[in-house]
């Protein structure tokens, strides 16, 4: 699997894929440290830097996974909370242009709960509508970190988009198969579930997207109506 990872950071998604076998086509980082930080231990991988010029972008192959996790200060509870109005908070649209251009068949998109309800959960739904516009079945679920042997108190939203395919998405997203062996632990296992995730998908071929989308107005004949 080929991927584009952009806002990288020291590359989270690297560390973590690499031991898959998974391959990073490029990078996109501006940050002076973290920068340094790819040079030092992917010194054959280019950082193609500010991702607002991905227009510009030429890419050696193509990329199967698009993955990154655009600035959350704007959608933050702790901050001022202007969503898409900050050019921080509206770099999640960047990052759908990024994935327009490109076409990958996966993508995965991070960023903090707060963006569930930034301005009435309507810039979520303007992200969640645009993947839908550009042919994106998707899921997505808030998961803490300690839950999964860190030691650290640390919730997040997964979006998981899937061309064409919301199905697939989920299953990256929601463990199906641990819950049907065992009845009794089945119902534990969903009960401990609940208590730190939350968690809705999306199939473009439907007007039951999640509720962020309804109040934006649904969708209608395939097309996200604007918020």
């Amino acid at each position: 699997m080929n991927y584009l990872s952009v806002c990288s950071g020291v590359e989270a998604a690297t560390v973590a894929w690499h031991q898959m076998g998974w391959n990073p086509i490029a990078f996109s980082e501006i940050e002076k440290f973290p920068s340094q930080v790819l040079e030092h231990h992917y010194p054959n991988v280019p950082n193609l830097g500010d991702m607002t010029k991905y227009k510009e972008w030429k890419l050696s192959e193509p990329i199967d996974i698009l993955v990154g996790g655009t600035p959350c200060q704007s959608f933050s509870v702790a901050g001022l909370r202007k969503g898409l109005e900050d050019p921080r908070g509206n770099l999640c649209l960047t990052y759908v242009g990024i994935l327009d251009k490109f076409r990958p068949k996966w993508c995965v998109w991070e960023n903090v709960p707060g963006v569930l309800s930034s301005n009435g959960g309507r810039d979520f739904g303007s992200f969640l509508g645009a993947l839908v516009e550009l042919g994106y079945g998707f899921a997505y679920r808030v998961l803490d970190a300690q839950n999964f042997g860190v030691a650290q108190r640390r919730r997040r939203v997964f979006v998981v988009g899937c061309l064409g395919d919301w199905e697939s998405a989920a299953k990256v997203l929601f463990e199906s198969e641990s819950l049907s062996w065992n009845i009794k632990q089945s119902r534990e296992a969903r009960k401990e579930v609940a208590s730190f995730a939350e968690s809705s998908f999306g199939n473009f071929r439907t007007d039951e997207l999640s509720g962020v989308i309804k109040k934006c107005g649904g969708v209608a004949g395939g097309a996200v109506k604007p918020c």
